[in-house]
């Protein structure tokens, strides 16, 4: 029944989207977390667990780390608002932390910290692409943001969450690091020209040759990541990274059309597979059952906000205004798919309770539902106003 309602959801949240967009823009993920939590087993029970589903909804997760890799501008890192960002995080961990070790001090503060310090890259690039914000300079701070947001947290996880200690752990990363960096050199040193021809002839044919290409280094880095006792997204997200460079010179018409279909089975299939069962899954007797939990929510919403989305105006574009730095932060305190690994893993490590978990996924969940669409309205402005801001904020670029 599972495998049969996640696609009908699937089918019905961008109708859904649409139909409310005539009055209110809402991004297509909150339909699907919504729907999923309907059809579960904390109100109509219509869905449960299923151990397939649950594996396609783990490549949908490593399928959205592998777009977000896919989508970073390694430009904007090297200016201020690549080192705003990489600092702005680095508050956000410290703050994260912190406040995790006054509730519960100990490996649950690293699992707060962690949380709190993240940034749904993945979920707000279709937010960016759709309202065409994408390559603007806000979009590229965003873009910066959401990068150090995701693969951050990751190294924090695999150092201090990998069920070893910081030094081997960190050992076992920088071996990760160094195949990391061979598949980045095979990506520079492969024929590229030889490539891009077999790419571009089997665009359109059965062959497939960029997707199944694809697949592989996806496939081959999270493998790595899950040999070495790493977190797999780690893989995922390098993978995108990787699959960058390997096309960074085909002809951009052969780059539109593969970033298409790789959009096409993310976002199309098993994206949404993720973000459904996600809902279906979450524990949300646990915070019935206890009003104080319920309570917890808004509080971590505004800490969510105050720890991960202040220090993320720091990377604001040069010249942006009150409105657009609270836009930013907005976004950069959009956070999901981290805080649903790092609570997972703290759960299996008996390090935290499903209670617990269960209030960092729904304060996760309530920043897709609502950042998102408030940062898109506190950044609307009339079209006039717009186009002169855009050229103002491209200039000081």
């Amino acid at each position: 029944m599972t495998l049969f309602l996640i696609p009908v959801l699937a089918v019905l949240a961008p109708l859904l989207s649409r139909g409310l967009g005539r009055w209110v823009r809402v991004p297509i993920v909150v339909f699907e977390l919504v729907l999923g939590i309907v059809i579960g087993p904390a109100v109509l029970g219509w869905a449960g667990t299923s151990a397939f589903v649950d594996t396609l909804s783990e490549f949908g997760l490593a399928m959205l780390f592998f777009v977000a890799g896919n989508e970073i501008e390694f430009a904007a890192f090297r200016d201020r608002t690549g080192r705003n960002a990489v600092g702005g995080w680095l508050v956000s961990l410290v703050a994260g932390i912190a406040a995790g070790w006054i509730l519960a001090p100990g490996e649950a503060a690293v699992i707060v910290g962690v949380a709190l310090s993240s940034t749904a890259l993945g979920t707000i690039l279709p937010v960016l692409r759709d309202a065409g914000e994408l390559r603007t300079p806000f979009g590229r701070s965003i873009g910066a943001i959401g990068a150090v947001g995701e693969f951050g947290p990751l190294i924090a996880i695999s150092i201090f969450l990998g069920g070893r200690q910081p030094g081997p752990a960190t050992l076992v990363l920088l071996a990760f690091g160094a195949l990391a960096a061979l598949s980045v050199w095979w990506a520079f040193q492969a024929p590229r020209g030889a490539l891009h021809r077999v790419v571009n002839t089997t665009l359109h044919t059965s062959g497939q040759f960029a997707i199944r290409v694809v697949f592989l280094i996806l496939a081959a880095l999270v493998a790595v990541s899950i040999v070495l006792d790493l977190d797999m997204l780690l893989g995922a997200f390098t993978a995108g990274i990787v699959w960058r460079l390997v096309m960074r010179d085909a002809a951009e018409a052969d780059r539109e059309a593969v970033e298409s279909k790789v959009e096409a089975v993310a976002f199309g299939f098993v994206v949404p597979v993720f973000f459904i069962y996600t809902g279906v899954t979450f524990d949300l007797a646990s915070l019935l059952a206890d009003p104080r939990l319920l309570l917890l929510l808004p509080v971590g919403l505004v800490a969510l906000f105050v720890i991960r989305g202040l220090p993320s105006m720091l990377a604001a574009p040069a010249g942006a205004g009150a409105r657009e730095r609270i836009s930013v932060a907005l976004f950069g305190a959009t956070g999901l798919p981290i805080i649903v690994a790092v609570t997972a893993i703290g759960v299996d490590h008996d390090i935290i309770g499903s209670p617990e978990a269960a209030v960092l996924v729904g304060v996760g969940m309530l920043s897709v539902l609502l950042f998102p669409l408030l940062a898109t309205a506190v950044r609307a402005r009339p079209a006039e106003q717009d186009a002169g801001g855009g050229e103002a904020a491209a200039g000081a670029e």
